[in-house]
């Protein structure tokens, strides 16, 4: 349980690797059409994001209770896909395509740890709530037919996106990267 409880207090810092290393690899480079798809998926992932956050109010000095609303009525792990498709994102932005498996796999195992933490210790503080709501909402893949009513935006919208707006300097470093490989060129 150490490891796990390791690996949620560090998560932000864990599944920075692959990032890092594809903001300064230049190895087989693929142009053209990586930098749309890839800024089409960090938006999803941040949308994403975005919308659980509204939900959640993590970030947002409110007292916490068991979020079931929004994206939580189809997934116990939003946030947690909006960052995978964020790393995605900026990985096919980084145009390195070959490295977007390795990404994926790096993040399925960081999170698996840390959801494994998370899970035993909202067991422990929400108790049967919890243990119902891990029986009805999938961890990671959602049942289609729940999208009856979505939740898009309420009253938090704008405090979260002030809060999660910082998730866009993931990308910087991918535009220095672009901008340092084709002065290259000239």
């Amino acid at each position: 349980m150490q490891l796990y409880s390791w690996c949620y207090r560090f998560r932000s810092i864990l599944v920075t690797p692959p990032l890092i290393f594809a903001s300064f690899c230049f190895f087989r480079e693929t142009e053209g059409f990586v930098w749309p798809l890839g800024i089409s998926i960090f938006i999803f992932g941040f949308l994403l994001r975005l919308w659980a956050q509204q939900h959640l109010h993590y970030r947002l000095k409110i007292r916490k209770q068991l979020t079931t609303t929004g994206p939580y009525r189809f997934v116990r792990n939003p946030v947690y896909m909006g960052n995978i498709l964020i790393g995605l994102g900026a990985t096919f932005v980084s145009e390195l395509v070959w490295m977007v498996p390795i990404t994926l796999l790096w993040y399925a195992i960081v999170y698996r740890f840390v959801v494994r933490y998370e899970e035993t210790h909202l067991s422990e503080k929400y108790g049967e709530a919890y243990q119902r709501f891990k029986s009805e909402v999938p961890r990671w893949f959602p049942r289609f037919p729940r999208f009856l009513k979505l939740e898009l935006l309420n009253s938090f919208f704008y405090a979260s996106v002030l809060k999660e707006s910082h998730c866009f300097l993931i990308l910087f470093p991918y535009i220095v990267k672009e901008l340092f490989s084709h002065g290259f060129e000239l």
